[in-house]
């Protein structure tokens, strides 16, 4: 969730990035500056610190080893900066980095998508399915993307209480026809 209290620093990123050759367009509720229509970078203040991050940071040489990926193992191409004071933005620096990525999306660079292995179905949600057959019925229609939202999201609850409270989440969406995601896309 966003944090206000960086407001000035959060404008100094803003001001610097706008010197650049970037588009600033409004996508998931925050700045996103873009290259002919490819996301390069945004940024935001967070509790204990803000970001900038590059959407293809991934290609990116990073010299001064600031870049951190906050997801391993689930984000491959973004990257992130962070920041604990104003005093930590180097405007030189933060420009060289973007120009980079700019140069990253002439050159076309992208991590290719990697071949997904079959999701297997949890065994709460394998046996709601058997039980509930306008609810099986239901899930069996969804796309394969859409099954396996919700087969992740079951299986990434590490208490049985929340995996429970996560199936009586999704029943509903299931049954009309939505992915567990559907809301946030085409922002």
């Amino acid at each position: 969730m966003p944090d206000q209290s960086w407001t000035i620093e959060l404008s100094r990123l803003a001001e610097i990035i706008s010197e650049l050759p970037l588009e600033k367009t409004i996508k998931w509720g925050s700045d996103v500056y873009t290259y002919n229509g490819k996301n390069v970078v945004s940024f935001a203040g967070f509790k204990n610190h803000f970001a900038l991050w590059f959407f293809n940071g991934v290609f990116l040489k990073d010299p001064k080893k600031v870049l951190i990926n906050t997801g391993e193992g689930k984000t491959k191409s973004l990257r992130q900066w962070r920041f604990t004071s104003g005093e930590e933005i180097d405007a030189a620096t933060i420009k060289a980095y973007v120009l980079e990525a700019i140069k990253v999306e002439k050159q076309g660079l992208k991590i290719k998508p990697e071949k997904h292995q079959p999701v297997t179905i949890p065994s709460l949600l394998n046996k709601a399915l058997k039980e509930d057959a306008a609810f099986n019925k239901a899930f069996k229609a969804l796309t394969s993307g859409k099954q396996k939202e919700y087969c992740l999201h079951i299986n990434e609850a590490k208490q049985e209480a929340t995996k429970l409270k996560r199936l009586e989440k999704i029943k509903p969406l299931v049954l009309e026809g939505k992915g567990l995601y559907d809301k946030y896309k085409n922002c």
